[in-house]
């Protein structure tokens, strides 16, 4: 029996990664159209994403897990903060008032943002190379298709029938896909801006882990650390806000279905998949495949919701998906350039090293009388 390749696994590995967040877009959606509140929503996700994440963390970086201190606790409790508790929150506001496809759309342009604010904070931008210039003109793309997502609507391309009459009632896929819907009477601009609020915070946490994780070199627990505080932020923010304690309990399968897909699927085998594939094919063959998971959503709509496709939108998902590569491209060709200098430097002090061991020879039979402290005068 033969063995599947690793790149081919890789690959089939990204795809079924990307179907699974395009369906967390649709039945995040769907939580949010049934009732669901939007901070009941994010708790019951993140127990049981940490829940998933604790026994991994505890025993695979049991031996490489440093201390744990108040210093590394203030800077878990600001990553929960940028990197759950506004993430999430904004993303679901901003769903609520668009649509999944336009979620997704959105963010595409996670990489771009995160090259900006590392070359605001940190990040050294050469625009005498074609790298950089390639990731700034890709980062001013992504912005372009964010703002005309957001200020133009622009008239219906596509406007599909909804199939949603041949679904058998009283029944789960009915519970959920019968509460989809396509934002109407929402205001798009408004849930536009928690969008790009949403990659922004995504973006910021990205940026932000990079300094954690080389003191803290333990991946896995800087999750489980951020999910945990995280948690604890929206049950607090769900007790002072959420005072119905209808809203707590479970209505229908649908609610349920919804919950465990986030936590389960998006959040934990979702997450253990991504860090295998950064290990083996690197994050920005990752990132690549982020475009996959648009279309997939975009189809899932059309055929789930019968969503509407607006002008706007399709220009705007365009100018994005090619900001994206071409940051991509500036960041793969960066480390081409790192790569190429660092053998230089290298052979540069290998030859260095040499002519001084040769030096130190000819002297040594030249003069092999003098003493060490002579042969330097």
């Amino acid at each position: 029996m033969c063995s599947v390749p690793e790149k081919l696994q890789l690959h089939l590995a990204m795809v079924a990664l990307q179907f699974g967040y395009a369906g967390f877009h649709v039945v995040s959606r769907a939580a949010l159209n049934m009732g669901i509140s939007k901070l009941v929503f994010p708790v019951y996700r993140n127990i049981i994403a940490f829940l998933l994440l604790l026994p991994f963390a505890y025993f695979l970086e049991k031996k490489e897990r440093p201390a744990m201190t108040l210093n590394f606790a203030l800077q878990f409790i600001l990553l929960a903060l940028v990197g759950i508790t506004a993430n999430q929150g904004f993303y679901l506001l901003g769903l609520e008032n668009t649509t999944p496809t336009f979620a997704s759309a959105i963010q595409n342009s996670v990489p771009a943002i995160t090259f900006l604010m590392a070359a605001i904070f940190r990040h050294k931008v050469r625009l005498d190379r074609k790298d950089g210039i390639a990731k700034v003109v890709g980062t001013l793309f992504c912005v372009a298709g964010a703002t005309v997502i957001t200020l133009y609507k622009g008239p219906t391309i596509y406007s599909p029938a909804p199939p949603l009459n041949q679904i058998q009632p009283n029944s789960l896929t009915s519970t959920i896909f019968l509460s989809l819907g396509d934002a109407k009477g929402k205001n798009w601009t408004l849930g536009c801006v928690y969008l790009i609020g949403h990659c922004l915070s995504w973006s910021g946490w990205l940026v932000m882990q990079a300094p954690v994780l080389k003191k803290y070199p333990a991946r896995l627990s800087v999750t489980a650390y951020t999910c945990f505080f995280g948690l604890i932020q929206f049950m607090i923010i769900a007790a002072i806000f959420e005072r119905n304690l209808d809203a707590w309990i479970f209505h229908n399968g649908g609610e349920v279905f919804s919950i465990l897909y986030a936590g389960v699927v998006a959040s934990g085998i979702a997450f253990a998949v991504q860090i295998w594939c950064i290990d083996r094919g690197g994050p920005v063959f990752v990132a690549v495949y982020q475009p996959v998971q648009t279309l997939v959503v975009a189809i899932m709509a059309s055929f789930a919701l019968g969503e509407e496709f607006y002008l706007g939108g399709i220009i705007g998902a365009v100018l994005i998906v090619v900001g994206l590569y071409l940051v991509l491209w500036g960041k793969s060709e960066e480390k081409k350039f790192a790569s190429k200098e660092k053998v230089m430097i290298q052979s540069t002090q290998d030859h260095g090293n040499n002519s001084r061991s040769a030096s130190h020879i000819k002297t040594s039979l030249t003069q092999p009388l003098l003493p060490p402290s002579t042969e330097n005068v």
